[in-house]
């Protein structure tokens, strides 16, 4: 007995669920007939004598165009080709007085079948380079009509605008792209364009390409321009996008800085050490010059200056500094070093010097004195040194003695040891690169 049970409730519930099954097929495959026929009837009707080349009310009055757009995605934006793609739905509803009809239906939604049978608008994009439909797995395109006449007219479209970029602050721009479109034939006397209440909306933004931007915004406008075919209803929609400085921080405003920086080691490494200060700068330099060729990749060819041209430059100007400071500093010392190869006829001189009669305070026209741990060739003149005891100018850019240092003849002139040229530049540079980078930072982000 308990099979023979457990056999009638399985029969019991496959039954169920065959029946529940077939129901909901019914439901939605089975349509009235009635419908059908209805729909049928009113479509031979309204084309019977419809002729699509003439728009509506034509000789009595413009047709009102009330245009919706919902955006899909947005880009990529290229800064190079100056343009931006755009994937939208575009919806053009309008009032075509031929197409009423009375029946209990109030509403026909047809497929793109039905587009070619009627009269639609000729609306182009004024600035779209390139623009596809999309026909998988049918031409996405909807046409719905109301039993008043009433048209709504939907497609999907993905169209490569132009977008001419201001690119004077890269990488901290911020760009409005328009997409603009209107009639192609009809004027403003045969066609007007309206945008509808929310008529252009976005959808969730997780799924755009903007890669080095953010979308900030949108905002549409309409105008009228005036041509010799007539006045045109122009409408706009501008994207507004702020470009993200990520990329471009870490391509180019760091290794630029390192760079910078690295040149300045050179003002800690002796000045006799040639070979390792020419290479240290050598190198800093091309390697800004490569970072200048890497930074204009991403760039077209404009003619003005960009805040990024504007920081590499400066960058580079600060290294070629670096490295024109020592050439200055070597030649500067070798020029009023002693030859070496006077150096025993000079002692000698010196030695001699010393022998003289302590009565003649004059030293002999030629000697040798020494300043900072060097041996300098110093040709003195009889002026000269009366001239120095009496506290007064020697007519040199350094003083013949100690005693020459102070007095009123230094007053308000600034004298220089261009020996010391790495002990100031130790604090030159780190300085005025730090103010050129606050003036930089906060002219184009803040100001």
């Amino acid at each position: 007995e308990a099979p023979l049970l457990l056999l009638l409730l399985l029969l019991l519930l496959s039954a169920s669920v065959t029946e529940d099954y077939e129901d909901v097929t019914v439901k939605q495959m089975l349509a009235p007939k009635s419908q059908e026929t209805d729909a049928t009837e009113i479509l031979n009707n309204l084309l019977k004598e419809y002729d699509k080349k003439l728009r509506p009310d034509i000789g009595v009055k413009p047709t009102v165009i009330d245009v919706d757009i919902f955006v899909n995605s947005i880009g990529p934006v290229s800064s190079i080709k100056m343009e931006y793609q755009i994937d939208i739905i575009f919806a053009q509803t309008w009032t075509d007085s031929r197409l009423r009809y009375n029946s209990t239906m109030k509403i026909l939604t047809l497929n793109s079948n039905m587009v070619g049978l009627i009269w639609l608008p000729d609306t182009i994009f004024r600035n779209s380079k390139t623009a596809d439909s999309h026909w998988i797995t049918m031409p996405n395109q909807l046409l719905r009509i109301w039993n008043d006449g009433k048209i709504l007219y939907t497609l999907r479209l993905t169209i490569n605008a132009e977008c001419q970029l201001q690119l004077h602050n890269f990488p901290m721009d911020e760009h409005s792209c328009p997409l603009i479109f209107s009639s192609y034939g009809y004027s403003q006397d045969e066609m007007i364009y309206k945008w509808r209440k929310n008529s252009v909306e976005a959808a969730d933004q997780k799924s755009w390409r903007l890669y080095q931007f953010d979308f900030t915004g949108l905002r549409n406008t309409t105008d009228i321009i005036k041509t010799t075919a007539g006045d045109y209803v122009v409408m706009t929609v501008y994207f507004d996008l702020s470009r993200r400085m990520g990329y471009f921080t870490i391509q180019t405003y760091i290794p630029c800085i390192l760079t910078v920086v690295l040149s300045w080691v050179s003002f800690w490494i002796k000045k006799d050490a040639t070979p390792a200060r020419t290479a240290l700068g050598i190198t800093t330099v091309l390697t800004m010059t490569t970072l200048s060729s890497v930074a204009r990749t991403s760039l077209p060819r404009v003619s003005y200056v960009t805040a990024m041209d504007l920081f590499v430059t400066v960058c580079f100007l600060f290294v070629f500094a670096a490295l024109m400071e020592y050439a200055t500093l070597n030649y500067y010392s070798y020029s009023i070093q002693r030859p070496t190869a006077k150096l025993s006829l000079l002692f000698l001189i010196s030695v001699i010097s010393q022998n003289f009669s302590i009565l003649d305070v004059r030293p002999p026209p030629h000697t040798v004195i020494a300043l900072n741990n060097s041996m300098y060739w110093q040709e003195y003149e009889d002026p000269c040194v009366y001239e120095c005891l009496d506290g007064k100018d020697c007519q040199s850019f350094f003083c013949c003695f100690e005693e020459c240092k102070e007095g009123t003849w230094r007053k308000g002139r600034v004298h220089i040891d261009l020996l010391e040229l790495d002990a100031y530049s130790r604090v030159f540079f780190p300085t005025s690169f730090l103010l050129f980078n606050i003036v930089y930072w906060v002219g184009y982000l803040y100001l």
